[in-house]
């Protein structure tokens, strides 16, 4: 959440004081869910890293059939570089592969150059492109 937000206040939910322990509960709850997998990377009896992904169903408002989605992959700093986020995403895929997704889709910021360029590398392509416009009036921009 911390590097989302640092990337566009206006677009990310704000960390507020423990945006650890509230994310944490969150993936906690889709533990048990049937069409969810998460996967984690321990280096040294430590989580460093985790792809949490699932299947989605066909979706008439964003024009698709049903796919296999990358929700977070999250990589900590010290584990950067090592390969881990290449792995993760193999066991996600091959999940999702296992289950019958025509097709793996994610979303990243458009800021995140590392990882646009990690899932370029492993046959990620874009197809769409978010845009923003904030309707609050302290928010806007003039044209």
């Amino acid at each position: 959440m911390r590097v989302h937000y640092a990337f566009d206040q206006h677009r990310f939910l704000k960390p507020g004081d423990d945006p650890e322990d509230g994310y944490a509960w969150f993936l906690g709850t889709q533990l048990n869910e049937p069409d969810v997998a998460i996967f984690v990377a321990e280096i040294d009896g430590v989580v460093r890293a985790y792809v949490y992904a699932g299947l989605e169903p066909l979706s008439w408002k964003e024009l698709r059939g049903p796919a296999g989605f990358i929700h977070d992959i999250v990589v900590a700093d010290s584990a950067r570089r090592s390969g881990v986020a290449r792995q993760l995403l193999e066991a996600a895929r091959q999940w999702l592969v296992e289950r019958g997704a025509p097709r793996v889709m994610l979303w990243t910021a458009a800021q995140n150059h590392a990882a646009i360029s990690l899932f370029a590398d492993v046959g990620f392509r874009q197809t769409m492109i978010e845009m923003t416009l904030e309707l609050d009036q302290g928010a806007a921009h003039d044209a």
